[in-house]
């Protein structure tokens, strides 16, 4: 990187920041960076602790005091004016930098100049935040050397914003090494510094497949520019399967938009993987991985990919011919008990892998006036206890497409309560919640009616964007694919099924737990231990006693029934029985709850009272 040219610096006449990253860069061994970028200059004030304020109301004020100076087309005099009322307002570099991102402008040229002149020769991070978010709108290619510059100053984490239109690869490059906690991408982020494209292949396929090293999958193929490895060297297999695995990352909707929606070279990555998957060796990890992928490309956000006619479900058909060759068949199941973990997990992928294997491939009906609903229930192998009910119309899954902050609700909320069944009158139905909870982030809903020969999808909360239009679906296919969904259980494994089964068991014998003053609080398999089934049971007592803050008192019971061999019928029968023949709170263990409740009928939280059965 060059010194930049001679230009008027701002008041007060100190270094600006721009001048001291490429000062520091210049002077460190080998230009290292460090993992969260150079600190600011020793004696920089540190960023204001505003108390926090609606964004609304630091917008307004940003807009109020800035938009009027950036007006001026004198693009030094516009800069020193700007510094000044950005260091006055006293707000994180980081809210001013997303503020002037979205600030009204009469003369985006003026604004512009003005934007250089603040990154180049501001001397405050308010005032190079602002510069940056100009940029974020503004930038054009010129602005790239001065951005990556800033990019290495641990402040200016926004100059990746402001680099991603122009320069995706070298944004990529300045988020994986802000976010690498772990260190567990320090040689990837090196060797791509060094523009040693075998060394970043090396470091790239060594990256550990754990969600730390994986946090930002997209971010990574960016930075090591994962599409031009894979044209280089298309057979490689420890590149293709590392291929699967960040496409996979990047396919899932954890509480976000999927990572898939944002990268460029998405498509002809895909293109890549699939076509030369037949290079990878035929082992059960690499089939979970396969199927994984061809789920992604059927009902996952990756089918919203801007795909050429046909091409998604040409790799599809690739991926099914792949997989059922005979290279790719599954042996024998293993027999049960007395094993070790190592086979445990295996017999537990090949499970996965027979009962996932013809999902993604399945016919669909061919389309006819009416749009095509579906319900796909999947299983995501990566993660052993995520269980999404995706919803497709026409073929396209439709929750990412209009939500995007979380995946669609278990299918014990959507399909075993009968939600998606249309009745005589209208029903609002939740889909979706936000990973981080609806009362943070939002949720979305549906309202469902039947109108004459048609149901109809109508009255949507809490979209992300414009507002989806109704849909009308054929009243009779509608039906249909709710009565296929509610018996197809194919996709559940046992310990699940038999949660299912306890919990369709209580909700037609309501009087099983409400004899001993008890309901069903939560009903599913345990998060870490997706093979025991668990049943959180909620006392209150008939006497509808108040604690001090004028809430009811309860106590939580939880029991839990280990997957032992035994066939889910039979363990719900068990169970159902046993709750009719004695009280749960007996046996189930207490786990919190009112303490003064818990006291007053004799239970302790130290006296081993309810112990797991």
């Amino acid at each position: 990187m060059s010194v930049r040219d001679e230009r008027e610096p701002l008041a007060p006449r100190t270094t600006s920041l721009y001048d001291y990253a490429l000062f520091r860069h210049g002077i460190e061994p080998e230009g290292r960076v460090p993992r969260r970028g150079y600190p600011l200059p020793e004696g920089s004030p540190p960023e204001p602790g505003r108390p926090r304020m609606p964004w609304k109301q630091a917008q307004a004020e940003v807009s109020s005091a800035l938009t009027p100076l950036l007006a001026d087309t004198d693009p030094v005099r516009a800069a020193e004016a700007v510094h000044r009322r950005a260091d006055a307002l006293g707000m994180p570099s980081r809210a001013l930098c997303a503020a002037a991102a979205r600030l009204p402008l009469a003369d985006e040229d003026a604004a512009r100049r003005t934007a250089r002149q603040l990154t180049r020769t501001g001397t405050t991070p308010a005032a190079v935040g602002v510069g940056l978010g100009l940029l974020t709108r503004l930038g054009e290619p010129e602005d790239v050397p001065c951005l990556k510059v800033l990019g290495l100053l641990s402040s200016f984490g926004p100059a990746a914003d402001a680099l991603d239109p122009l320069d995706r690869q070298a944004a990529a490059q300045l988020v994986i090494r802000g976010r690498d906690r772990s260190e567990q991408l320090t040689p990837l982020v090196g060797a791509i510094a060094t523009g040693d494209a075998e060394a970043v292949r090396a470091a790239l396929v060594a990256v550990p497949d754990e969600p730390r090293a994986l946090l930002s999958a997209r971010r990574i193929a960016e930075a090591a520019d994962l599409h031009g490895l894979l044209r280089a060297r298309p057979v490689d297999p420890e590149l293709l399967a590392l291929t699967g695995r960040l496409l996979h990352r990047m396919s899932r909707d954890v509480g976000r938009r999927a990572e898939i929606l944002d990268y460029l070279s998405a498509t002809n990555v895909y293109a890549y993987f699939v076509g030369y998957a037949d290079r990878l060796p035929p082992t059960p990890e690499l089939h979970e991985l396969l199927l994984s992928i061809a789920l992604d490309l059927h009902s996952g956000p990756a089918a919203l990919l801007d795909w050429r006619p046909h091409r998604r479900e040409a790799l599809l058909g690739g991926l099914e011919r792949l997989l059922a060759g005979p290279a790719w068949a599954l042996g024998p199941d293993a027999p049960s008990g007395g094993e070790d973990p190592a086979p445990a997990a295996e017999r537990r992928r090949a499970d996965w892998i027979r009962r996932t294997g013809r999902k993604p491939f399945a016919g669909t009906a061919a389309r006819d006036s009416h749009p095509r609903w579906e319900v796909a229930v999947v299983h995501d192998a990566a993660d052993s206890n995520s269980v999404e009910t995706r919803i497709l119309v026409d073929g396209l899954p439709l929750l990412p497409a209009l939500f995007g902050k979380g995946p669609g609700l278990p299918p014990e909320h959507l399909v075993d309560r009968g939600e998606f069944r249309a009745g005589p009158e209208p029903r609002e139905v939740l889909l979706a919640e936000a990973e981080c909870t609806e009362g943070c982030c939002g949720a979305l809903y549906v309202t469902i009616r039947r109108d004459g020969p048609e149901v109809v999808w109508d009255g949507w909360r809490g979209a992300v964007g414009p507002q989806p239009p109704p849909y009308r679906f054929d009243a009779a296919a509608y039906d249909a694919e709710v009565e296929r969904a509610e018996r197809d259980h194919s996709w559940c494994w046992p310990a699940r099924r038999t949660a299912r089964l306890i919990a369709a068991g209580l909700r037609e014998r309501p009087e099983l737990l409400s004899r001993w003053d008890l309901s069903a609080n939560w009903i599913a398999t345990d998060w870490d231990d997706p093979h025991t089934s668990v049943l959180w049971l909620v006392f209150t007592p008939p006497d509808g006693a108040l604690g001090p803050e004028g809430t009811p008192l309860r106590l939580y019971f939880e029991w839990r029934l280990p997957d032992d061999g035994t066939p889910p019928e039979e363990l719900t029968a068990a169970a159902l029985d046993r709750i009719g023949r004695s009280d749960p709170k007996g046996f189930a263990r207490l786990r919190r709850g009112s303490s003064e409740l818990a006291a007053s009928l004799g239970y302790s939280w130290s006296d081993g009272s309810g112990q797991d059965a």
